[in-house]
């Protein structure tokens, strides 16, 4: 996301703040709904690629070895 954006998008919702003390307001980034679409199964990972998908899916990191699926390093 155009970082420019973001900055305007936390400049707003700073002012909401100040303005209104009362009002809850929980900023949602692209990163944050993509997360969500992905979680809740209303779009494969696969197809939010291009709009660029979140680098690591929801939940607990896997670890995988790679000599468990047959690859080898080299240095």
């Amino acid at each position: 996301m155009n970082q420019k954006l973001v900055t305007k998008k936390n400049r707003k919702v700073r002012q909401l703040r100040e303005l209104y003390p009362d009002v809850n307001c929980k900023v949602f980034y692209q990163r944050d709904y993509l997360h969500l679409v992905v979680k809740y199964g209303l779009e494969e990972p696969e197809s939010l690629e291009d709009v660029g998908a979140p680098t690591r899916m929801p939940g607990r990191p896997t670890i995988v070895r790679l000599e468990d699926r047959g690859e080898r390093l080299t240095g």
